[in-house]
């Protein structure tokens, strides 16, 4: 999703969808092309992972259709990772109305909830038609998941959190961000669907990112 498509029809949705998963072409296994299907930053992001560590992040938007419809695959690609990849999500903010939901991620990563209710989040906004899009609505769906009110509030409202919000922001521009589910490489590299055809290419390329990466350190 670009940065400024904000709006989707169902339809839209559902052609997303199958455009984001779709089969990778037999000519798309070739090596990928700098420029075209991936880009090379010219000023290193920052890293927070050690030297023998290759980072790997996915920047995504809790609304998106395109990162709800990625999610299955980038589970099953984290999944096969050896232990010298490590994947981060960071939820951007193309607008100042993408905050409450980059602040619900990074709660739930402060209480140690992420694993068990990340999906569950892209369930109620995609599938129950939740708009979980201001603090009020976050905070009464995170109180239905059985979170403790207060605690969730203290970890939404905390300067850890604000504090990661920005730290969100200053990759989102680092990595030049163009939409959503975007993937970036050890500092260095940028992919996302409309460069590489299909998210599923674009996990390809990360492999290859990757390795040359962990050829380089």
């Amino acid at each position: 999703m670009k940065r400024r498509e904000f709006s989707v029809s169902a339809a839209s949705v559902l052609a997303a969808s199958t455009v984001t998963l779709a089969t990778v072409p037999a000519h798309a296994q070739n090596k990928p092309q700098a420029g075209k299907e991936y880009a090379v930053l010219d000023t290193r992001a920052p890293v927070d992972t050690p030297a023998d560590k290759v980072e790997v992040i996915e920047f995504f938007w809790y609304s998106c259709p395109h990162c709800n419809a990625f999610e299955p695959a980038l589970n099953n690609w984290i999944k096969a990772q050896p232990k010298d990849v490590v994947v981060k999500r960071v939820p951007v903010a193309f607008q100042d109305s993408f905050i409450p939901q980059q602040k619900l991620f990074y709660a739930l990563e402060a209480l140690g909830k992420v694993e068990a209710l990340h999906d569950k989040v892209f369930y109620a906004i995609h599938v129950e038609k939740q708009a979980l899009n201001t603090d009020a609505k976050i905070l009464e769906w995170a109180v239905k998941q059985g979170l403790d009110k207060a605690k969730f509030q203290e970890a939404y409202n905390s300067f850890s959190v604000a504090g990661k919000v920005k730290r969100a922001t200053l990759l989102q521009d680092a990595y030049k961000v163009e939409g959503v589910p975007a993937l970036g490489v050890a500092g260095r590299y940028y992919t996302d669907g409309s460069r590489s055809g299909s998210m599923g290419r674009a996990l390809q390329i990360t492999d290859t990112l990757v390795a040359d990466a962990r050829k380089a350190r």
